[in-house]
């Protein structure tokens, strides 16, 4: 299975690229024993349309664009569920299991999410209560995949 994280708006350098960068590489090397193919970033421009549903709308459509419609569609939104780590890398082993070839997380840009965006998820996560910089949800989402890999590897987890 792939992993993707789409997310709207583009990293410039600096260091929520370079963890990005490096989490995900993480993921990669370990995710490999576990059927995980590849971890990515791909990212889309933010909308400039003068209306906040106009601008959820145009983001929704960017990122829907070209999606695999069998693969697993993940909403990231501090109003979904909440998971711990141990049960975030159980459901992505099941999502594993079940056979999808891609896994999309899907950030949203400053205004968030559209409502259609939500409905037409698997299951709209939340990362935490607090709202996150979309910058830096990138960050947490790609080290909580890594650490993923390596609870599913059997890894001493500090929380066992």
């Amino acid at each position: 299975m792939r992993i993707e994280i789409a997310a709207v708006g583009r990293m410039r350098r600096g260091a929520e690229a370079d963890l990005v960068s490096l989490y995900l590489d993480r993921a990669r090397k370990s995710g490999r024993a576990l059927g995980l193919t590849e971890f990515r970033l791909s990212e889309i421009d933010e909308s400039r349309a003068a209306r906040v549903e106009d601008r959820q709308r145009q983001e929704a459509d960017k990122l829907s664009a070209g999606a695999d419609t069998t693969g697993r569609r993940i909403v990231l939104d501090e109003t979904g569920t909440l998971m711990d780590s141990r049960a975030f890398a159980n459901q992505l082993s099941l999502w594993c299991d079940d056979g999808d070839a891609i896994c999309r997380f899907l950030v949203g840009g400053p205004d968030g999410h559209a409502e259609a965006m939500r409905q037409q998820a698997d299951i709209v996560m939340a990362l935490g209560r607090l709202t996150l910089p979309h910058l830096l949800a990138r960050v947490v989402l790609a080290e909580q995949l890594y650490r993923a890999t390596t609870i599913l590897l059997g890894h001493p987890y500090h929380k066992d």
